[in-house]
């Protein structure tokens, strides 16, 4: 692949609670003439925007379609309870879902858990949204099931969440359209979130090859450094800092032996 063929940008997908800030940045370190463009999108509408090319690739939820695209998990994230600050659960470090068999758990229309069954007593109507259901935590209604990072996103300083250890996790993955070859900005980014150097071969871009100018000029360059340094034809050798030329230097640079005086 030539320069020209190199994409001039690349579009990141990334969903709720995650964070890709650190990847972006290494993107920019590595590539800082191909632009990387975020796009947001709920974790519902993620493979949809990739599977449409709405992106070239995505950190998403699992499961998505593997026919339709293929991923790479990431990391699982622990799944709190978010609570009240003076709700009793706040006693103990963590919390067990037979310990919320008593109380309303929410369950909003955009949960992000596979549940085989719901724990705690259900709310009336389901809210619409994760953010409609940290309101109704706020107001007494119940308490909220999410993963970490949503519990971080939606952070209100009057409530606070504990880990739920036998609850259902979410996994994040690194996903993109399926094909017969991965396109190579997309082998850059996953060598990227792999923690690959930048010495490695594999997933990186090509890099545009240099004009033969350039390292003209170059050439050019350095051999004008090394004359005036005296290391080019003809230059004049300077004395060492702090030490005087002594007479009757021989050429070539050999300095002559001064003889003792002749008695007379």
């Amino acid at each position: 692949m030539t320069g020209s063929d190199i994409p001039s940008s690349f579009r990141l997908a990334y969903v709720p609670g995650v964070t890709p800030t650190k990847w972006v940045r290494v993107w920019h370190e590595r590539l800082p003439h191909t632009s990387l463009e975020l796009v947001q999108a709920t974790a519902a509408e993620a493979p949809g925007l990739l599977a449409g090319g709405g992106a070239d690739a995505g950190l998403v939820r699992l499961p998505v379609d593997r026919d339709v695209l293929s991923a790479i998990p990431l990391y699982t994230e622990t799944t709190v309870v978010v609570i009240p600050k003076d709700h009793v659960a706040t006693a103990a470090e963590e919390v067990s879902l037979a310990e919320l068999s008593d109380e309303i758990v929410l369950h909003p229309l955009d949960d992000l858990l596979d549940w085989e069954t719901l724990p705690g007593r259900p709310a009336v109507e389901r809210p619409a949204t994760t953010a409609d259901a940290i309101e109704l935590v706020a107001a007494g209604v119940g308490v909220l099931l999410v993963p970490q990072s949503l519990a971080r996103l939606h952070h209100r300083k009057d409530l606070t969440y504990r880990p739920v250890p036998d609850a259902p996790e979410s996994r994040v993955a690194l996903s993109w359209p399926e094909a017969e070859v991965t396109p190579d900005l997309v082998e850059e980014f996953i060598g990227i979130v792999r923690g690959r150097t930048v010495n490695s071969t594999r997933g990186r871009a090509a890099t545009p090859p240099r004009p033969a100018k350039d390292k003209a000029k170059d050439k050019a360059k350095d051999k004008a450094k090394r004359g005036g340094a005296g290391g080019g034809p003809g230059a004049r050798q300077k004395p060492a800092a702090g030490r005087k030329p002594q007479a009757g230097g021989r050429s070539g640079g050999q300095s002559g032996k001064r003889g003792k005086p002749r008695g007379r």
